[in-house]
């Protein structure tokens, strides 16, 4: 029986195919899924069983991949080599900015990076999307309230001691929407900490909404947030649900890198 022949990867002719293949099915590894029989990673990757079965036995050839003892592939000790040496020289802006580029690619929304601090949270880096929209009074080093926005708002509800620092009876009214109500903010933050993720529309600026993720580090304490934001009605039905899974993959990845970092 002849076995299929799969076309090279597109990308001109100084891209190897088959190292463009054998990189993906190599991503196809994490901490949530470390091992993989060949029929998982046959489906996973769309790949013919042949071209992953001789794939994956030149990556165990050269030591990228071993065996377990029922015959699953799992990733050897080089890759780690190779990843620590890399997340030895990577900080959160740098481990934010591939996943930042692609919300502002995928969405043409402006994409953001917020750290806690004292005063507010604080935008430390953006990207701005094919269609973004201009917005004035967010640029890298603002510093905005706590309870306004969707990126400062996820913090707030993914940490204790930054609501007992915040969170009182005379937060300031930023626009109409904006809650200041302390008990109806608490409910606000909590029903956020259940869901994962953030949702905002004209709490901070008129006709501007967004949504976004926490950044967790190895005890689980807020480090930043990552988010998209635009004109609110670019925010509703479909695109938004596609926004709150995307960026909430993000938060996720990065947190995963970030709990990852050797320690300061």
């Amino acid at each position: 029986m002849a076995v299929p022949v799969e076309s090279e990867a597109p990308g001109g002719r100084d891209v190897v195919g088959a190292v463009l293949k054998a990189c993906t099915l190599l991503g196809h590894f994490s901490a949530d899924r470390p091992a993989w029989t060949l029929n998982d990673l046959t489906v996973a990757s769309g790949m013919n069983k042949t071209t992953v079965f001789r794939l994956m036995a030149t990556l165990i050839q050269a030591g990228w991949v071993d065996r377990t003892e029922e015959g699953a592939y799992r990733i050897a000790m080089p890759v780690f080599e190779i990843g620590s040496a890399a997340l030895s020289k990577l900080d959160i802006r740098s481990a934010a900015q591939p996943f930042m580029s692609d919300l502002a690619t995928t969405f043409g929304n402006t994409a953001y990076l917020m750290v806690p601090a004292e005063q507010g949270a604080v935008c430390i880096d953006l990207l701005e999307g094919r269609n973004s929209l201009v917005v004035a009074g967010i640029n890298i080093g603002s510093v905005m309230p706590y309870h306004a926005a969707a990126g400062p708002v996820v913090m707030l509800a993914h940490s204790e001691a930054l609501r007992d620092r915040w969170i009182s009876a005379d937060l300031p009214a930023i626009t109409e929407r904006t809650i200041t109500d302390a008990d109806r903010l608490v409910a606000h933050l909590d029903a956020i900490r259940e869901a994962g993720y953030s949702v905002s529309n004209a709490d901070y600026l008129p006709g501007v909404a967004a949504v976004a993720a926490p950044i967790l580090g190895r005890d689980g304490s807020v480090v930043a947030s990552i988010s998209v934001g635009g004109r609110a009605e670019e925010f509703e039905g479909d695109a938004l649900a596609a926004k709150i899974e995307k960026v909430c993959d993000a938060g996720a990845r990065i947190s995963r890198i970030v709990q990852a970092l050797p320690r300061g």
